[in-house]
């Protein structure tokens, strides 16, 4: 029997089989490859949510609706493929006992800073927004304290008793000494917050859907300048229109297009991190949010790549 591989299933056809890995990307935990610039990290957690759970299935469905933008060689509107400036792995999802919480928060830790002491960029698909946390404590013994770009409805600065909660993250990082609020930004805000509580630039989305994408992208700049930063995307930023698929929809948001552009204005900050959490794939419609995640992730590679 012949061993050449039948033309129907050559690989330029086979864009929507075998749908494995985010992108179509290898399926690797090989950190010693000098070649790997980028590595994908699922977090199948939604024990922190405060709203509907059902963001663990977040990874597997942004992995799936990737496999609608792998047809694309060069994503509009930038001018290269990906695959000609940075080489990207699926590390596949961190493994943790169901219902540990004090597992899942000690494993990421651990694991994205195998990742980051290996010189990789990590970029981390959730999962409930706590997720961040342990990334937030791995970026910071890299790089030291971390100006936050933090995309979302809600501050998750809030002060509660509940020892895990995915509100609560951005309370305690400046705590920790791993972010820096007076070097911070928040992006798409639309619930109650106390802005002279915790420090903070909140650019709320009234002010960013009424103001010109080069405002918002001035604003951040001004604000986070050259400094090391990390940029946490709560899929909620945008209104349900866009991103039905998530545990608290706020109405009131903000466009994809409009984000999208935002991003590709900020592509040139010094960011050293990447995560999109809180797709809930059971309250999407036509994979909307799916896509949406996938789509953000793959703009979060292209500012990558841009630099090299």
């Amino acid at each position: 029997m012949s061993n050449k591989q039948p033309e129907f299933l050559a690989e330029e056809y086979g864009i929507y089989g075998n749908i494995f890995s985010y992108m179509g990307f290898p399926l690797s935990r090989d950190l010693a490859d000098d070649d790997v610039d980028v590595v994908v990290m699922g977090i199948p957690y939604d024990l922190a949510t405060s709203g509907r759970a059902g963001t663990r299935g977040g990874p597997n469905g942004i992995r799936q609706a990737s496999g609608n933008l792998r047809w694309e060689e060069k994503r509009w509107p930038w001018s290269f493929s990906i695959d000609d400036k940075i080489t990207v792995i699926d590390y596949g999802d961190v493994q943790f006992e169901c219902g540990n919480s004090e597992a899942m928060l000690e494993l990421v830790e651990a694991e994205a800073s195998k990742i980051l002491a290996a010189g990789k960029t990590l970029l981390s698909l959730g999962g409930d927004h706590f997720v961040t946390l342990p990334l937030l404590r791995a970026h910071a013994k890299i790089h030291g304290k971390l100006s936050l770009i933090h995309f979302d409805a809600h501050t998750d600065t809030y002060k509660e008793e509940v020892k895990y909660s995915h509100g609560t993250m951005f309370y305690h990082a400046p705590k920790e000494g791993l972010v820096d609020p007076e070097r911070s930004v928040q992006i798409g805000i639309r619930t109650e917050y106390n802005p002279e509580g915790h420090g903070y630039q909140v650019l709320d989305a009234d002010t960013v859907n009424e103001q010109s994408v080069a405002a918002t992208v001035a604003a951040i700049k001004a604000r986070v300048g050259d400094r090391p930063a990390y940029l946490s995307f709560d899929i909620d930023a945008l209104d349900p229109a866009y991103a039905p698929g998530t545990g608290t929809p706020v109405v009131g948001g903000l466009s994809s297009n409009k984000v999208l552009q935002i991003l590709r204005g900020i592509a040139d900050l010094n960011i050293v991190g990447y995560d999109l959490v809180e797709v809930a794939p059971a309250y999407d419609h036509a994979e909307i949010t799916s896509l949406a995640g996938a789509s953000l992730a793959l703009q979060f590679l292209y500012m990558h790549a841009a630099k090299r």
